[in-house]
């Protein structure tokens, strides 16, 4: 899969335009997102609501596509990255499978526009046709908190969740990068070890990443209830600007 976004219309083929529809519904959880000049846009708008509201905390709101998606019926248990024990589905979800990754090299080229309040990120997560199947290799993960303006704080590594096999391995590594300009974010795995790289340089390596099929997840994020100063009236738009995605 490569996606440079030359064509203004998403690849629906690849792309669902939502994140984790089946706790909330499609409509409720529709990015918000333009595709111009050969770039994706995921944006978060001051009017955008929030993403199941009451049921999360804390408080989100939250741009996103993902490359897979299924659940079981409406108020079964059976959904992917349920975000509580007991969560349940609030809408059933067809089978999708647009994109999902074994093994190989996933990466993106990006900008990150944010604020104190707001995140993005690109991960990979399990399927989750079985719950032990949900481990997560995250390629890259960035707080608008943790961003200064030629240095940054890159989050990349593993998250268990559900996977007894996978061990929880997570760090925030200081890189002497502009966010705000393009980089190259990039995770390469096989049976037995996982490679991190920001613009081709190796950044992390990690021993045996999940053996199962992953689907891709991209977002921007936005906590209302985080402080920040210099926006009191909650106008900034959070966005991350994407102008190529693989998967090899």
């Amino acid at each position: 899969m490569f996606d440079d976004f030359d064509d203004p219309r998403l690849d629906r083929s690849v792309w669902l335009p939502h994140y984790l529809p089946a706790w909330s519904s499609l409509a409720e959880t529709r990015a918000t997102y333009l595709i111009h000049d050969s770039h994706l846009e995921l944006s978060i708008p001051p009017d955008q609501g929030l993403w199941c509201p009451g049921e999360h905390t804390p408080p989100l709101r939250v741009s996103g596509l993902q490359t897979g998606s299924f659940s079981g019926p409406v108020g079964s248990t059976v959904g992917q990255q349920p975000f509580r024990p007991g969560l349940t589905v609030r809408e059933q979800q067809e089978e999708f499978r647009g994109c999902l990754v074994e093994h190989g090299t996933v990466g993106m080229r990006a900008s990150l526009y944010l604020s104190p309040r707001s995140m993005a990120s690109l991960w990979l997560v399990g399927f989750e046709d079985e719950p032990e199947r949900s481990g997560e290799i995250c390629v890259m993960e960035v707080f608008g908190r943790d961003v200064e303006p030629e240095q940054a704080l890159v989050g990349m590594g593993f998250h268990a969740f559900r996977d007894p096999r996978l061990a929880e391995d997570f760090e925030r590594i200081p890189l002497p990068i502009d966010v705000t300009e393009p980089h190259a974010y990039e995770a390469h795995w096989d049976g037995d070890e996982a490679t991190f790289r920001v613009d081709g340089r190796v950044v992390r390596m990690l021993d045996a990443p999940p053996r199962y099929p992953l689907q891709l997840m991209l977002a921007v994020f936005d906590f209302p209830e985080w402080p920040d100063e210099r926006d009191p009236g909650h106008a900034f738009v959070p966005t991350l600007s994407v102008d190529r995605v693989w998967a090899t």
